[in-house]
């Protein structure tokens, strides 16, 4: 536990922060090569094979490139311990890299087995087949639809008639389809929901278009043109044949040099902490992760059409938000210790971290004083330093001497206070035993959300790409 007291106040942060600040001034330092683009999913979005999906969490290929170019990675072991989609490990593995991920929501471990078969196969017959299945709109026979589409309480409601009743119609011809024709049918259909859905991703919920009929908030929320079923699958279906057509041996995430060989993809399915511990340590010269930020976003609602589409019932969905690293308010505390007694270095190692301390502290005596705007702001925080200081030191375990962590994160901000994340988990990771190597800055700086500005003024976040040894 992170010890709080009663009292605190902003010259308690302000003066700890100071202390880091100038601590890492010579590791803090701006690199050109990175931007908002490359650290996020845009630069995905011209890239064959990875701009199918669009997880709006994801970073680039162009990223894992940079680094594995600029840290000579080619042919080493890469772990991905937040896999989302699949990342680091499709673009390492076209550098002859053999790469293991631990995802636990079921849509980035369907993406990823989906992606897998194309990656490795020689996709001609499959290509084929998408052209035949496009042309012929098979998903529209009058066969009965066997395969009805799951709700949850929060999706209750998603499409309109028509395009639900084509939805059930294209799960049931695939579920009849081909193992590999039906992996990527599965991918398309479910790269296609929230076009198709009266809702858009919006970071902690779904926002829902007033014309799907359900109570709305203050302002009504227009999301332009719904897509019907027909034009955004057919369009999605041709642009993954486009991008298996572009490829003369017909596998996609080509070898950036005909010297590599692909290397081996490995994917775990569960939480990385319970995951992690079951590797054999000194096993990755390097991890490239991006773990969820501590910015109250719910991956299980944000995703909620994708994971009701794989099944996802509501006991289920509760489960995965418990597991996932603590980053919303509706986290309870893990028992860490329960999973793993030797974690009790990673919490002492956090606790040692006073400007984290000064911030606990004020936070829960605005808590006291009923000033936050959630209450559980504070154990939420508390949990995502907690919890990562464990996948950190698991992290220090499973990498080779001299191995790099490598991690995207950003700064945030709540009731006023600035949390410099990059500084303090990079201080839990010295503490762990990591040498700081850099903590590379975006030279575009993070806005606030609107509701922090008008509280509290507009101050930027550092949004940065931290770099670790193991010595």
């Amino acid at each position: 536990m992170i010890e709080l007291e009663k009292t605190a106040d902003f010259s308690d942060i302000y003066r700890e922060t100071e202390k880091l600040e100038r601590y890492y001034c010579d590791i803090l330092r701006e690199d050109a090569a990175l931007n908002r683009q490359s650290v996020s999913f845009q630069d995905n979005k011209k890239e064959p094979g990875f701009r199918w999906y669009k997880f709006k969490e994801a970073f680039s290929y162009s990223l894992v490139r940079y680094f594995i170019k600029k840290y000579k990675l080619q042919y080493k072991n890469i772990l991905d311990p937040f896999a989302g989609v699949g990342t680091t490990l499709f673009a390492a593995s076209s550098f002859g890299c053999n790469t293991v991920g631990i995802e636990l929501l079921p849509v980035g471990q369907k993406i990823i087995e989906s992606k897998i078969i194309t990656h490795y196969g020689n996709n001609e017959e499959i290509e084929k087949l998408l052209e035949e299945i496009s042309l012929n709109k098979y998903w529209e026979s009058d066969k009965i639809k066997t395969n009805k589409l799951n709700e949850l309480r929060i999706t209750k409601g998603a499409y309109p008639d028509e395009t639900r009743a084509k939805v059930e119609g294209f799960l049931t011809y695939l579920n009849g389809s081909k193992n590999n024709v039906k992996a990527t049918l599965e991918l398309a259909l479910l790269s296609i929901l929230e076009e198709i859905s009266y809702t858009r991703k919006d970071g902690q919920y779904l926002r829902w278009d007033y014309r799907a009929n359900r109570s709305h908030g203050k302002t009504k929320f227009n999301k332009g043109k719904i897509k019907t079923f027909d034009e955004a699958i057919t369009k999605k279906l041709k642009e993954i044949m486009e991008d298996l057509q572009g490829r003369n041996d017909y596998t996609l995430f080509p070898n950036i040099d005909p010297d590599y060989n692909k290397g081996r993809i490995e994917l775990i399915e569960g939480s990385c902490l319970n995951e992690l511990p079951n590797l054999d340590g000194n096993l990755f010269n390097a991890i490239i992760t991006s773990p969820p930020y501590c910015n109250r976003y719910d991956y299980t609602r944000t995703y909620a059409l994708e994971l009701a589409l794989l099944g996802v019932g509501e006991i289920e969905l509760s489960a995965l938000r418990q597991n996932m690293l603590t980053c919303t308010v509706e986290n309870k505390e893990k028992d860490l210790l329960a999973i793993r007694p030797e974690w009790q270095i990673a919490l002492d190692a956090t606790n040692q971290i006073q400007a984290l301390k000064s911030i606990l502290n004020y936070l829960e005596l605005l808590k006291l004083q009923k000033k936050l705007n959630n209450n559980a702001i504070v154990r939420m925080i508390k949990g995502y330093f907690l919890e990562l200081s464990c996948v950190i030191y698991e992290a220090f375990r499973v990498l080779k001497k001299q191995g790099l962590f490598i991690m995207v994160n950003d700064n945030v901000r709540y009731a006023g206070v600035s949390i410099p994340v990059d500084l303090i988990l990079s201080r839990i990771a010295e503490n762990i035993g990591f040498k700081i190597v850099n903590i590379l800055v975006l030279p575009q700086k993070k806005g606030n959300s609107s509701q922090q500005m008008g509280l509290h003024g507009r101050k930027e976040q550092r949004k940065c790409v931290y770099v670790w040894e193991k010595r």
